[in-house]
């Protein structure tokens, strides 16, 4: 099946350091701001729109072809392909969108699913030469003007992006007798399809929710947008449920949280990670993981308080990549286990969660 994406005219993309880039819209004609970033992937556009680890943030893709296998229909959860009910990044940079698609999952063009939720895309832009700029300079933040109307710049992280990005109220999951704690950040829907898979009921919580009074056998912090300072109720929250000996399990912001509440501090990395290629190396084994990646700040290992250790450490840049207690069952790591898009090689760290759980 393939049908072919309309094209819109006229579109710039304005960076905070004066630099800019012209191309052409499609999607939604409305202009964005927000913080430019750059995701390196191949594949996996459908889960990497809809990641809410992108709330508030402009995404170049680098992969020079975008949209050549479609977007599965609106509402159509049995793909597996969204993570999340809608569109998390506030605009798009492509070097190319197919006009046309083919895939026996697809139901509408790349250029279709963005106008259906409102979500402005420029294409024809040279995304090796903006990439590399922010490569170079940094994440910045950015704007997409379409036609003659112009926004100011704006910066997401001055926000709670991940009280944006959660549930207003707890979902229960009814499954085994084991039964977890998922504090949603902005969780993606593979986290919960990976806890669910292994015959646990989940309960799933809002970021700031009070869920110490729960019946709980174990928590999973997950990841979200945004600075993890931002959090003070959870960081609150997880530091009384430290108190306790109850397995505690973050993914990517998790690991940010739970590091704050044990009494470490966080940074702004430069230009963050956002690929499905990044190599981490475990303490100790010096065992390297290909892992799927989204984030934007870091813990600072240094900063760790007696008793916590570095689990992992990219291989790249030498950044922490995860933390755990010598004694007691607490861990976390900063990339996606759940891998969606990306490699499942540390699908395992889910088992042995549950492993200190039993």
């Amino acid at each position: 099946m393939s049908q072919k994406t309309t094209y819109n005219a006229g579109a710039s993309l304005l960076l905070e350091d004066g630099i800019a880039f012209t191309g052409r819209a499609i999607g939604a004609p409305v202009s964005v701001a927000g913080e430019v970033v750059f995701n390196t992937g191949m594949v996996g556009y459908p889960e990497t729109l809809t990641d809410p680890s992108y709330k508030g943030q402009i995404l170049v893709l680098t992969y020079p072809l975008i949209g050549n296998y479609g977007v599965p229909p609106a509402g159509d959860s049995s793909s597996g392909a969204f993570e999340s009910d809608r569109i998390q990044v506030s605009g798009v940079i492509v070097s190319e969108a197919a006009e046309e698609y083919s895939h026996w999952t697809a139901g509408r063009s790349f250029g279709q699913w963005l106008s259906d939720e409102r979500i402005p895309c420029m294409v024809g832009v040279d995304t090796r030469a903006l990439t590399k700029r922010l490569r170079s300079a940094g994440t910045m933040l950015g704007k997409i003007v379409v036609g003659d109307t112009d926004v100011p710049f704006a910066d997401p992280n001055q926000t709670n992006l991940a009280g944006l990005a959660s549930p207003p109220m707890p979902i229960l999951y009814p499954g085994g007798r084991r039964r977890i704690v998922l504090v949603d950040c902005g969780c993606k829907a593979s986290i919960l399809k990976s806890l669910l898979a292994r015959g646990v009921t989940v309960l799933r919580v809002p970021w700031d929710y009070d869920f110490l009074g729960e019946d709980f056998d174990g928590v999973v912090i997950s990841n979200g947008p945004g600075d993890p300072t931002m959090c003070v109720p959870t960081i609150a929250n997880i530091g009384r449920l430290l108190e306790q000996d109850r397995p505690v399990f973050g993914i990517c912001l998790g690991n940010q949280i739970l590091a704050l509440a044990a009494g470490a501090t966080t940074y702004k990395l430069k230009f963050g990670h956002r690929s499905q290629n990044q190599p981490c190396l475990e303490e100790g084994t010096k065992r390297c993981y290909i892992t799927s990646q989204n984030h934007g700040y870091a813990v600072d290992s240094d900063s760790l308080p007696e008793g916590w250790v570095p689990w992992f450490t990219n291989a790249n840049d030498g950044t922490n990549e995860g933390v755990r207690h010598l004694t007691r069952p607490f861990m976390s790591v900063q990339f996606h286990p759940e891998a969606a898009p990306g490699p499942v090689d540390t699908q395992h760290l889910f088992d042995e969660f549950l492993g200190l759980i039993r």
